[in-house]
């Protein structure tokens, strides 16, 4: 127990001594600080690297053990897997946060190191059937479910990382779950209390208002590790009551991460694909304080913590009732904030996603084109002509785009006012750095985008290629596929890293050369662009 206690506060000290020194050597070296993103609730830049503290903790507690307690590094393969495995799902998760891989590459890099995982030797390899005592052999599912398992606890943690110490403080009481699970088992105890140490040092720099972020790598570390360690305890115990304790824990992030992805794949979205619409964002944006809401996830996890714990001192006995009971928090969870009429409305909630799925659809597609027209643009001047035929076929009716040497106007109709009732949203795209983007759109008569494009009344017999904006969640979605269409367009254009965009801003290189002056300004339909004071008809 001494052990023990002294690899946590080893996992603190180091902690505590590493991030200050990131923290100053991230603001000498601005380009340590990826870009804040569309989805990200943080208006100010923090850096994203606090995931090489926890990873150096956990090397030290690794030496410190090793130095102290020989006896305690007795089975040297299974250390070896987990010491390297951790370490390359955090250098995964590293890369991304310098640079962004984009989700296919992550995915297939976190496979890869999960499959290692279980050619190594570690792995599920036999199952207890609940009550009866009956171990399967599960053979070559074996293999699948550890892949499974490694790579959804390492996303899963990944997903609640969305507001200052929210993914932090659930690991520290992951860790505090399975340092006692390690502790029955005889594996890992000291090394998972060194970490549980380690998360509690950080944070102290992390609980809102946060000064760093885990980033990719700590989530991706954090959540390989939950995964890993739970894997290693239940070779020495019982498969459900080692594996099934931690996800009760994440009871609350697995139900709205599921539900995430059936809204991503039900409106035509990458499932991937990060957004707003988590529940911590929803408790946001009713007027919570980010500490209010990190405290409330605190104190419903722990109920679920106390469940854990009971799952795992049962082996598994209790399961069903610790279900039950599950289930009842998660509606109370649901009822207290106003989720519960969402949730039970499948029919208005499918038509609603249905209907918006052919759009996000088109959406996708021709921003996917406009990216890839960055690489044939001779200017971003250029680019701008390219940008309004986007913008207009998605249906704005008003488009305001501010660089470094100007900004440039575009409306529909030029002598319109857009009042309250048109939709509007403002971007700034990756803190500035390629401008900042106004949208407007005309709100619509119809209720969902299959009736407008039939019905439009502005368009009269033009109603087929009615490009209104149905709704303002297809608003918000569109709107946010423009910008991040632009930022990849405007990407290939860009000499180098923390240079602002101007118009005036020529690639190093092309693809394919396109004369501006036989590129159309825009195509089907009058509109105006607005330049520097004064107006081009299109």
């Amino acid at each position: 127990m001494s052990l023990t206690i002294c690899c946590a506060l080893a996992g603190m000290a180091i902690v505590f001594l590493l991030i200050p020194v990131i923290l100053d050597v991230s603001q000498r070296w601005k380009w340590l600080q990826r870009s804040r993103e569309l989805h990200h609730t943080s208006n100010n830049p923090v850096p994203r690297l606090g995931g090489i503290a926890l990873a150096a903790a956990f090397l030290g507690v690794e030496v410190f053990i090793a130095v102290s307690s020989p006896d305690g590094r007795a089975n040297m393969r299974d250390h070896t897997i987990v010491i390297l495995s951790s370490l390359a799902m955090f250098a995964l998760g590293l890369w991304d946060d310098l640079r962004a891989l984009g989700a296919k590459r992550k995915l297939v890099g976190q496979l890869l190191i999960a499959s290692a995982v279980y050619f190594a030797g570690l792995g599920i390899q036999k199952f207890q059937i609940p009550f009866t005592g009956k171990v399967l052999d599960l053979g070559a599912i074996g293999f699948l479910a550890t892949v499974i398992w490694l790579v959804a606890m390492t996303n899963l943690i990944n997903l609640i990382d969305g507001v200052d110490g929210l993914a932090g403080g659930i690991c520290l009481m992951l860790m505090t779950l399975l340092a006692y699970v390690g502790h029955q088992s005889g594996s890992f105890e000291g090394l998972v209390a060194g970490m549980a140490g380690a998360i509690l040092g950080f944070l102290w720099f992390n609980f809102p208002p946060a000064r760093i972020y885990l980033g990719d790598g700590g989530a991706y570390f954090l959540g390989f590790q939950v995964g890993l360690f739970s894997l290693v305890s239940s070779q020495k115990g019982t498969v459900l009551a080692a594996m099934v304790a931690p996800l009760f824990v994440l009871a609350l992030p697995i139900v709205d991460t599921t539900l995430a992805i059936l809204r991503r794949g039900l409106r035509g979205l990458p499932i991937f694909r990060p957004d707003r619409r988590h529940l911590h964002h929803h408790m946001l944006a009713s007027g919570m304080s980010r500490r209010k809401v990190v405290l409330w996830f605190y104190a419903v996890t722990l109920i679920f913590l106390i469940m854990g714990f009971a799952a795992f001192l049962s082996r598994g006995a209790l399961v069903p009732i610790l279900l039950g009971v599950s289930a009842l928090v998660l509606l109370l969870c649901a009822g207290k904030l106003r989720f519960s009429r969402g949730w039970f409305s499948v029919g208005r909630v499918l038509e609603t996603s249905l209907g918006m799925r052919q759009e996000v659809q088109y959406g996708l597609s021709i921003t996917r084109w406009l990216a890839l027209e960055g690489h044939r643009c001779s200017s971003v001047e250029g680019l701008w002509s390219d940008f309004i035929f986007t913008a207009r076929k998605l249906g704005f009716c008003y488009v305001k785009l501010a660089l470094a040497d100007g900004e440039r106007v575009w409306q529909e109709d030029p002598g319109a006012e857009y009042s309250n009732s048109s939709l509007s949203a403002t971007h700034e795209l990756e803190g500035g750095r390629f401008g900042t983007l106004e949208l407007k759109a005309p709100t619509c008569p119809f209720e969902s985008p299959t009736s407008a494009r039939a019905n439009c009344r502005r368009w009269g017999s033009s109603a087929a290629n009615c490009p209104c904006v149905a709704d303002s969640h297809l608003f918000r979605i569109l709107g946010e596929l423009l910008a991040e269409g632009w930022i990849k367009a405007a990407g290939r254009c860009a000499p180098e890293p923390n240079t602002a965009l101007a118009f005036s801003t020529r690639p190093s290189r092309l693809l394919k050369p396109t004369p501006a002056d036989t590129r159309p300004a825009v195509s089907e339909g009058a509109g105006s662009v607005a330049a520097s004071g004064h107006s081009v008809r299109a």
